[in-house]
């Protein structure tokens, strides 16, 4: 690894960064998650973040980065967004960025994207993508997912062997969960080193849900499979330190090479917009009245459960509540929303990017849950977009969740028990009662995303945990 250069934890550590050419000292705090320049009151603007961030950059070098993931946009996917975004960020950082990923295959309104793209050319860096054709075989079961995506994992090995030449850091992400595996295969073939970026733990995942057994015979091959791939990583990035516990406890030797580096929203693009100034709110007659937001994948380790509970306890009250979304509890929610008969509560589907700024701000109170025993094998992202948009947050999930410990130290809202739709009820009658409170719990979310969990932050991380790894022509 090049003197002067290190890989950090940003979990609430300080730390220094020194730059090897020796031009700047950087100083980041993770408690504010950036460079310390506060404004007038205290509270750092999107602008002055990115300004003095900007100061502090080294001379921009072309490297290379190969980034291999099955979803992209216009897929709906949050993990393709993640990377589209982290692709730009990187690019301005002067990393030519080369992007293998599947047409879109997950969620989508738009069932083909060309097969090549240059999303960014000498900005120093640049982007360029290349989508291969995706199975579509029931992309919400269990089954089709695992199909689909071993499809994608046999054409990125074959893309990855025709480009050997193209040499740089190769990083793969966990989508589809086993794509790590074949980092491991083309290092024990071509020596090829490799990163790894975890957004779900498998098969952690299947285990909790019931859907295998821990003592299946696939489940233990698939953490022998896991072990190999960890230990030979060069960097393997998870979300949070729930995630790296489990890492360490399923690996000790892999620490080392373990970083944090949280998910993260966009503040330009996301940003508090009043109600009576919302299209999408408008739109669906939902600037009169207090709203309940559920936005993002209505998977089966989120407890969609306990919020239903509470919008049946809420019937006669003048409270809408919105679910933005799909995923396989679509079904059930769909179920209780006709059961509804007040007409105040609403089903759509996932929006396009563009619409993002406007349906994340058409509610007054935004919701994201897990279920128990799930902690650190996923992280919803949804979480940092309901940051930006500056609003309440209501988090579900169990004792100890990283979720819990996030809103208490943002100071943007409560956390709940899993099934205390009751206590979930009353918050939501309260926040009701009380805008000004409301406001305060919005704008304490959005300056925690400011000081947190912005993509330049985020990109500057990853650049500093790839660095030692990234080949130069």
């Amino acid at each position: 690894m090049p003197s002067g250069m290190f890989p950090v934890e940003y979990d609430g550590l300080a730390s220094t960064q020194s730059v090897r050419k020796g031009v700047v000292r950087m100083e980041f705090k993770a408690e504010e998650g950036c460079i310390e320049a506060p404004d007038s009151e205290g509270v750092q603007s999107t602008a002055s973040i990115h300004k003095r961030w900007a100061q502090t950059q080294p001379k921009t070098i072309q490297q290379n980065l190969t980034i291999i993931t099955q979803f992209f946009p216009p897929d709906f996917a949050a993990t393709g967004q993640l990377i589209y975004e982290l692709a730009l960020e990187l690019a301005k950082l002067g990393i030519r960025v080369r992007v293998f990923a599947g047409q879109p295959g997950y969620a989508y309104d738009e069932d083909w994207a060309p097969a090549q793209e240059e999303l960014v050319r000498n900005a120093p860096g640049s982007v360029k993508l290349r989508r291969t054709r995706a199975a579509r075989l029931s992309p919400k079961r269990i089954r089709g997912k695992t199909i689909n995506g071993l499809l994608f994992f046999i054409r990125a090995g074959l893309h990855l062997l025709r480009h050997q030449r193209y040499q740089g850091q190769l990083l793969l992400t966990s989508a589809p969960a086993y794509l790590p595996i074949l980092g491991w295969l083309l290092n024990r073939l071509c020596d090829r080193p490799y990163a790894i970026l975890i957004y779900d733990l498998y098969p952690d995942v299947a285990v909790q849900l019931g859907v295998v057994s821990e003592q299946h015979g696939l489940v233990r091959l698939w953490h022998w499979l896991n072990r190999q791939v960890w230990r030979e990583a060069k960097n393997i990035i998870v979300l949070n330190t729930a995630m790296r516990d489990r890492l360490i406890q399923r690996c000790p030797e892999c620490s080392p090479r373990i970083t944090t580096i949280h998910n993260w929203a966009d503040p330009d693009y996301i940003k508090p917009l009043p109600k009576t100034k919302n299209w999408f709110a408008q739109l669906h007659g939902l600037e009169r009245e207090f709203t309940v937001l559920y936005s993002g994948n209505m998977g089966r380790c989120h407890d969609l459960e306990t919020l239903l509970e509470a919008m049946a306890l809420l019937a006669d009250e003048p409270v809408r509540f919105v679910f933005i979304g799909d995923g396989a509890k679509a079904g059930r929610v769909r179920e209780a929303i006709e059961q509804c008969h007040s007409g105040r509560c609403l089903w759509l589907p996932y929006q396009q990017r563009t619409a993002l700024p406007y349906s994340l701000t058409c509610g007054d109170l935004s919701v994201v849950s897990l279920i128990p025993g799930v902690e650190g094998a996923v992280v919803p992202s949804k979480l940092y977009a309901m940051l930006a948009a500056g609003r309440p947050i209501a988090a579900i999930c169990e004792p100890g969740s990283y979720l819990r410990e996030l809103v208490q130290m943002s100071g943007c809202g409560r956390a709940f028990d899993n099934g205390d739709a009751a206590s979930l009820a009353q918050y939501i009658l309260a926040l009701m009662h009380n805008p000004s409170e409301s406001r305060r719990l919005g704008q304490a979310a959005r300056t925690y995303l400011l000081r947190h969990f912005t993509p330049q932050q985020s990109a500057r991380r990853y650049f500093e945990a790839l660095h030692a790894n990234l080949g130069a022509d």
